[in-house]
């Protein structure tokens, strides 16, 4: 995945981004994680059976030009990578649920989510992993493995192996990828079923940082 390069950046900012995440993702190849199956050990816990056939659907690219911010564009439809530190989810431990920016597909859980030091929102395994997509990744000559949305095809992050246990992964994910929903909010957005994996408060679970970041 090419480095974020958002046009509303200024040159210096943008070249010393882009410098950046060249520096991490060149320092992380030794961490990234095979493609998982579709297994419990990967699982959040099983999706409620009364929303496991909701069907998300993708909107037109005219459409998504108009509901998602440039960031979340560039990012979910061009594979770019937003700013560390820099962004709405990293730093969040309120409860509740991540979902596909674009089609509002459940994606992971806020019991999942733990602090890598990256400055990206981390998880150690998604809702269901029959919900994501991962593959083969090799741009910028580095081999890692891309995680995308299966409904939305919604480009998210990418896979490492230096999560903490119980799965030893770590979802690195852009906020821009992800729109959150407080578990107060779950069954006022129609997400209520899924309370009962959010409902603990987020874990404080903590993994040591790469001494370069892999960007997501």
């Amino acid at each position: 995945m090419t480095g974020f390069q958002p046009r509303h950046f200024g040159q210096q900012a943008q070249r010393a981004l882009t410098a950046a995440l060249v520096v991490s993702a060149a320092a992380c190849t030794q961490h990234s994680a095979p493609a998982p199956g579709a297994n419990a050990a990967s699982a959040s816990a099983a999706a409620p059976s009364a929303v496991a056939a909701r069907t998300y659907v993708k909107p037109s690219d005219a459409e998504l030009r108009r509901k998602l911010t440039p960031v979340e564009y560039e990012v979910t439809q061009q594979a770019a990578t937003e700013r560390p530190f820099d962004n709405p989810y990293w730093n969040n431990h309120e409860p509740g649920l991540y979902v596909d920016a674009v089609t509002g597909e459940p994606l992971f859980s806020s019991r999942d989510k733990f602090d890598s030091g990256s400055g990206w929102p981390s998880f150690t395994r998604p809702i269901d992993p029959a919900r994501l997509v991962s593959r083969s990744d090799d741009s910028a000559g580095l081999d890692r493995t891309e995680v995308r949305s299966r409904s939305g095809d919604s480009h998210l992050g990418h896979l490492f192996s230096d999560g903490p246990q119980p799965t030893g992964l770590r979802y690195c994910i852009n906020s821009a990828a992800l729109r959150f929903i407080p578990l107060s909010q779950l069954a006022a957005q129609g997400y209520g079923d899924y309370a009962s994996l959010v409902s603990t408060p987020a874990p404080v679970q903590t993994a040591n940082a790469p001494a370069a970041t892999p960007a997501p």
